[in-house]
């Protein structure tokens, strides 16, 4: 018996797979190699943008085309879709569709396969809470880590609290036991994941150590990640302005930290930010960044920004385009707004914006940050820089530096691969950073 997953959206439902993987494997099932191949095809959907939950409709016509040769098929659809789909809209749309659950349903899969196929005695046991399922994931240097799910936030644009529910912060005890884990397992970069992860609060405070300098919860996670034997660098994504406390932004410094923050703004203009309830001002903003830099010179900076959210006007994209100067971010993810259903910009404001000057606003942020890019990564040139390698192709070794930007290595050999090695850097591209290995 074969599984098969298409995952889309961001890491954590990444990390979600790796657990419905983890589910599958205990029963009996095995991967497959393609969704051809499979008696369960299960989609784990993405809810942030209508075109996401447009490719989960289309491939219910692949699916009609297997039923043909394979009756016996099993297909699950979880994720954002269901978390949100309260009146069953979407699923009335899938009609070919056996599964259709919330993330956290998950643990239910053994009994429900049962249910549906008594004749492929499944072996397994059924779990409580799907965060303790430890996830299947493939051999890597690198691991993403689940500390938080759902958001207490309720950005009107966003479709999140919806699809995932209320804020829920995981153990401390099983954080640091995942980690030890992987660490164990040759891991040596994690990322620990979070719908709003710097506003993590921990529920058995009680098992951070003594000696433990901070009084933030997610300021005192991070300090305990750093005391792990064998990790060699920690990232973090995705954190919330409000939830930068003057410990986090001090837990910056912190030794295996990366030379990265990923910090979410969406808009330079306060009137935007107001109708998109985000809580804090584009000068609030300002000052934590100040303080970043203040703390941690020579941080890289990424951020994400919506263009074309409604009433938005030239003069308060040209203010968004002012601020992204100001804190000279390193990378953007910038996004087209996209109506939600469900969400209080869809119930409160028009979607007054045309497609046209959307996609005009999104060309103008790409071409200020290739611009940055193209700039700041000058710097590079000549310089001995660290770099951590990930994969090995054709005869050259890539990977990321602190700064998490991406490095093609000459001299390298796939012994390299789940190693930090330095670099000489002899060409800086936009994308891409060159280098020759040191010996």
């Amino acid at each position: 018996m074969k599984y098969y997953l298409i995952t889309l959206g961001c890491q954590m439902n990444k990390n979600d797979s790796e657990r419905i993987g983890a589910i599958l494997d205990a029963c009996g099932f095995e991967e497959a190699l393609d969704e051809t191949g499979a008696d369960i095809i299960i989609f784990n959907t993405c809810s942030v943008r209508q075109s996401a939950e447009e490719r989960i409709y289309g491939k219910m016509v692949d699916i009609k085309k297997y039923r043909l040769v394979r009756p016996h098929l099993i297909v699950g659809v979880t994720g954002c879709m269901p978390g949100r789909d309260k009146k069953r809209e979407f699923h009335r749309r899938m009609p070919d569709v056996d599964l259709y659950f919330p993330t956290h349903e998950m643990v239910n899969l053994p009994r429900w396969v049962s249910e549906l196929r008594p004749e492929w005695s499944l072996s397994g046991n059924q779990v409580d809470d799907y965060l303790k399922v430890y996830p299947l994931r493939q051999p890597s240097s690198q691991a993403y880590l689940t500390i938080q799910t759902g958001c207490n936030k309720f950005c009107s644009y966003c479709v999140v609290p919806y699809a995932r529910g209320l804020e829920r912060n995981r153990p401390v005890k099983d954080i640091l036991d995942e980690a030890r884990r992987l660490i164990n397992s040759g891991v040596i970069e994690i990322t620990l994941l979070g719908q709003t992860v710097n506003s993590f609060v921990a529920s058995d405070p009680e098992n951070f150590s003594v000696q433990n300098p901070y009084h933030d919860h997610y300021a005192a996670l991070l300090w305990e990640m750093n005391q792990l034997s064998g990790l060699e660098r920690l990232h973090w994504t995705a954190a919330h302005p409000n939830s930068m406390s003057d410990e986090v932004i001090d837990a910056l410094t912190l030794p295996k930290q990366v030379n990265y923050l990923h910090l979410p703004v969406q808009s330079g203009s306060d009137e935007v930010l107001f109708r998109m309830n985000r809580k804090y001002t584009r000068e609030k903003f300002l000052e934590i960044i100040e303080k970043v830099k203040a703390r941690r010179p020579g941080i890289a900076l990424g951020t994400d920004i919506i263009v074309g959210f409604p009433g938005e006007t030239n003069e308060q994209f040209e203010e968004t385009k002012s601020l992204f100067r100001v804190c000279d971010f390193d990378i953007s993810y910038t996004a087209q707004y996209s109506p939600r259903s469900g969400t209080l910009s869809t119930k409160l404001y028009q979607d007054d914006v045309s497609k046209i000057e959307k996609a005009r606003r999104w060309r103008e942020m790409q071409n200020l940050m290739e611009e940055t890019v193209g700039r700041k990564n000058q710097v590079y040139l000549g310089r001995d820089i660290r770099v951590l390698v990930d994969r090995f192709e054709n005869g050259l070794a890539y990977g990321t530096t602190d700064e998490l930007k991406f490095v093609m290595i000459e001299g390298a050999n796939q012994i390299s691969v789940g190693k930090i090695v330095n670099i000489k850097v002899t060409q800086a591209k936009m994308w891409q950073i060159c280098g020759n290995l040191l010996s």
